[in-house]
């Protein structure tokens, strides 16, 4: 009989954050469809980059972007996608005339993102959309019993327990691809949930590592988009400046992984090789290293349970001779602090923060506030948005508007 925990089934002491195998364990002789949503994205452009190396497994089925109309025809007409979606609708002209004639369906609007993810011919549905947008569709696809590859770490941010619930429900897995995520779940593949004691996940501290808050009164988006490691959209990285990211990560992991508070940790890690580390209940620690590079485990996902052949750089120990480790600065870095303030609330505390983070970034990356002005919107509305313990999706909705309004009126 299957063992529950967490919320998640385990078969024979297999780690399976995927609840029906069948779905994503097929015969891998066949080529698998891939829908990418967010495909003009940094994750996006490394999926698609991961699909031209493996092209005799993978295939691409569905391409969506937000406003990108250009790339979005560039990559469809290299990819020969059985449709796109643009989600600007202004921009649907433009797509169409390019891509018709090439026999590529095309599609506008949101609502058009969540349809396409059901289609028969998807076999798996990459979510990289950035923030808050990547929820509906990844319910979606959920409900049409879709495995997901998860790189929209927002949807368990502020619904995930609806999500997951959701999952076990439609038996839809869910594999992450953010590399810490990926990086757990690779070390507990033969390794039943109940046997954590705690993980940890790492962080490399951004461009501001060892910086107090009187050095970061004045930094600029210039200086905070600068990340010493990773090649990012901008948004993430503003969010890997200030951990924000780190702690999103962290609530993400406690709907994937089943796990309380207490159970996850952060440390930084400058050097980025180190992804994350479990450490089990008889004292046993679990590492996964790598060149820091996305593209790892993007086909990681794809191709999970098996590894495939990639021609991506190889790990040398000699250039890496020192691998160090020191403590976060929750003081500093505030926004970790709240990220787990809103874990241990539950609720929709966590749908609060995300929504006022994305509000309060924008406005820096417009040069409307400054660095340290972030963590404090984000505060703020966590403090002046109604808390409710058990919310429904149209709670989560109405609480990401108001959020929004409310941060907006901040700035």
């Amino acid at each position: 009989m299957p063992e529950s925990t967490g919320g998640y089934f385990f078969y024979d002491s297999s780690v399976c954050l995927i609840q029906n195998l069948s779905h994503i364990c097929q015969n891998m002789t066949e080529r698998k469809n891939i829908a990418i949503l967010g495909s003009t994205g940094s994750i996006g452009t490394q999926a698609l980059e991961v699909i031209a190396e493996q092209s005799e497994n993978f295939a691409v089925e569905v391409l969506t972007a937000n406003s990108n109309a250009d790339l979005l025809i560039t990559q469809a007409l290299k990819f020969q996608p059985n449709c796109v979606v643009i989600a600007d609708e202004s921009k649907y002209l433009q797509v169409k005339n390019a891509l018709t004639p090439h026999d590529i369906k095309v599609y506008a609007g949101n609502n058009a993102i969540d349809q396409v993810v059901e289609f028969d011919s998807v076999h798996l549905v990459l979510t990289a959309m950035v923030g808050y947008a990547g929820l509906k569709p990844t319910i979606s696809a959920l409900s049409a019993g879709k495995p997901i590859a998860l790189a929209n770490k927002e949807t368990l941010v502020v619904a995930g327990e609806l999500i997951t619930e959701l999952a076990i429900k439609k038996h839809a897995a869910i594999i992450p691809v953010d590399s810490e995520h990926s990086a757990i779940f690779q070390c507990l593949v033969g390794e039943p949930l109940h046997r954590i004691e705690k993980i940890y996940l790492t962080a490399s501290g951004g461009p501001f590592r060892g910086k107090k808050r009187k050095e970061l009164e004045s930094v600029t988006k210039e200086q905070a988009l600068k990340h010493p490691n990773w090649i990012m959209g901008s948004k993430i990285t503003i969010d890997s400046a200030t951990l924000m990211n780190k702690g999103l990560e962290v609530i993400e992991a406690k709907w994937l992984f089943g796990l309380k508070t207490e159970q996850i940790d952060v440390i930084v890690h400058p050097q980025s090789i180190i992804h994350s580390i479990v450490q089990m209940t008889d004292g046993s620690m679990k590492a996964q290293m790598g060149l820091p590079d996305m593209k790892l485990p993007i086909q990681y996902a794809f191709t999970y349970p098996d590894r495939f052949l990639s021609k991506f750089p190889r790990f040398d120990f000699m250039n890496y001779p020192t691998l160090t480790f020191e403590p976060v600065d929750k003081i500093t870095f505030r926004n970790l602090e709240l990220a787990y303030e809103a874990m241990h609330s539950g609720g929709n505390k966590a749908c609060i923060l995300n929504a006022a983070n994305e509000i309060a970034v924008d406005a820096f990356l417009n040069e409307k506030i400054k660095f340290l002005q972030i963590a404090e919107i984000n505060e703020t509305c966590m403090d002046k948005v109604k808390f409710i313990k058990k919310p429904t999706y149209d709670d989560y909705v109405l609480t990401n508007k108001e959020t929004r309004m409310i941060a907006t009126s901040l700035i």
